[in-house]
C-alpha cells in the first residue's frame, strides 16, 4: 500500500472514520457517551490501544505465519488493553469504575483488529503507528461530539465529573449552561445516543455532498469553452 502520511490522516479523521463511516465500535460509542469526560476517557484508551497494537503488528508482520495471524493480533490487542486497564485502575480509579466493562471490551472492537489486519500488517511501523493514531483520534472525536451533545441537551452542562480524569482541580471545569431540571432526559438514555449518532452522520454526509465536485457543471463549462474556441 502506497498511502501517503497525509492520506492516512485524512482517512482516519474523515473519509474512513471508524464511527461515522465504518460504523464500528458502536456498542461503546453509544453506551458510554453520556458525558464528555466519559467519552474522552474511553477515547484515550482506544487511541493508546490502536497505536500500540498497530505498532507491534507492523514490527512482527515478517515473523507471523499467515495461518495464525488473527490469533496473534488478538493476543497483542488483549495484552495492550490489559496494560491500559491496569494503568487506568491505578491512576484514574474513579473513571475506571464509571467506564466499567467497556474498557476490556475494547479488545472486541472491530475497528482495532480491522486496522491490524488491513493496514498494520502490510505497512512499515511509522505508517502503522500514524494510522492507529489517526483512526483513534477520529473515533475519539465522534465520542466527544456525541458526549457533548447528549450532556448539553440532557443535563445542561459540559465537563461534568471532570475530576475523575483530571483530579480535584477538574471540578472547576464544569460549565453549567442551564439548570439540570430543564434538561431533556431522552438525550441521556439509549434513544438519545442513536439520535445524536444519526445527526452526526447526517451532518457529515451533507458536508461531503457539498464538497463533492459536480461533473455536470464541469462538462458544461468544458463544452462552452470548446464552442468558444471554435
Amino acid at each position: 500500500m502506497n498511502s501517503s502520511y497525509l492520506d492516512i490522516i485524512r482517512e482516519g479523521l474523515w473519509n474512513n472514520n471508524p464511527g461515522l463511516v465504518q460504523l464500528l465500535g458502536l456498542c461503546p460509542l453509544l453506551a458510554i457517551t453520556g458525558t464528555v469526560v466519559n467519552a474522552i476517557g474511553l477515547g484515550l484508551a482506544t487511541i493508546a490501544t490502536l497505536v500500540i497494537s498497530n505498532t507491534l503488528v507492523s514490527l512482527l508482520r515478517e515473523y507471523v505465519r499467515p495461518e495464525i495471524r488473527i490469533p496473534v493480533y488478538v493476543l497483542i490487542i488483549a495484552s495492550a488493553v490489559t496494560a491500559i486497564e491496569l494503568m487506568m485502575n491505578a491512576w484514574f480509579h474513579g473513571l475506571f469504575l464509571v467506564l466499567g466493562i467497556f474498557i476490556p471490551l475494547i479488545v472486541t472492537n472491530c475497528a482495532i483488529i480491522g486496522r491490524a489486519e488491513a493496514f498494520a500488517s502490510r505497512n512499515p511501523v511509522p505508517k502503522a503507528a500514524l494510522d492507529g493514531l489517526a483512526m483513534g483520534v477520529g473515533f475519539t472525536g465522534v465520542l466527544v461530539a456525541i458526549g457533548a451533545l447528549r450532556e448539553i441537551v440532557g443535563q445542561g452542562s459540559l465537563f461534568d465529573n471532570a475530576h475523575l480524569l483530571l483530579g480535584e482541580w477538574g471540578r472547576d471545569l464544569r460549565i453549567e449552561i442551564f439548570p439540570q431540571e430543564h434538561g431533556f432526559l431522552l438525550a441521556l438514555l439509549p434513544p438519545g445516543a442513536f439520535l445524536a449518532m444519526g445527526l452526526l452522520i447526517a451532518v457529515k454526509n451533507l458536508i461531503d455532498a457539498r464538497l463533492e465536485p459536480r461533473p455536470i457543471a464541469s462538462e458544461t463549462a468544458a463544452t462552452q469553452t470548446a464552442a468558444t474556441q471554435t
